[in-house]
């Protein structure tokens, strides 16, 4: 398998707990650390960055548990772009340890997980991780 970078952001907002958000990330991704930037006076952002398909092995197994790798295949596949991946995840149902992808401004007022994978070969990558439902 090819060389896989992993980047994650999320905007925590006034209303909301850093540690639940942080939390929320890890859900769905493993990640070493997470840095805090601020965007505000009130909103900052959780960074986190990772490397290996070990960060994805969560994503995988809550795909799994959910079962819903079929429709996550073409939510990977629709977000291509080049030698990257991108999509986002509801923060709100990562916290409660399941997966619903999400256009950022849809859905959740919050705001949602905004993923990138970059990699050399995304299609294997989304093979790994949404394969097919026989």
């Amino acid at each position: 398998m090819n060389k896989v970078d992993v980047k994650a952001e999320v905007i925590v907002n006034p209303t909301e707990d850093q540690g639940k958000v942080a939390k929320a990330l890890r859900t769905v991704l493993k990640v070493d650390s997470i840095e805090r930037s601020e965007l505000s006076k009130e909103c900052f952002v959780l960074k986190a960055e990772a490397s290996g398909l070990d960060a994805l092995l969560p994503l995988r197994a809550l795909l799994r548990q959910d079962r819903i790798r079929d429709a996550a295949r073409a939510m990977l596949f629709s977000g291509i772009d080049g030698k990257r991946i991108r999509f986002y995840i509801n923060k709100q149902v990562a916290y409660v340890s399941h997966v619903s992808f999400t256009q950022p401004g849809d859905e959740s007022p919050l705001g949602p997980i905004s993923v990138e994978i970059s990699c050399d070969d995304p299609i294997s990558v989304i093979d790994w991780i949404a394969p097919r439902v026989r």
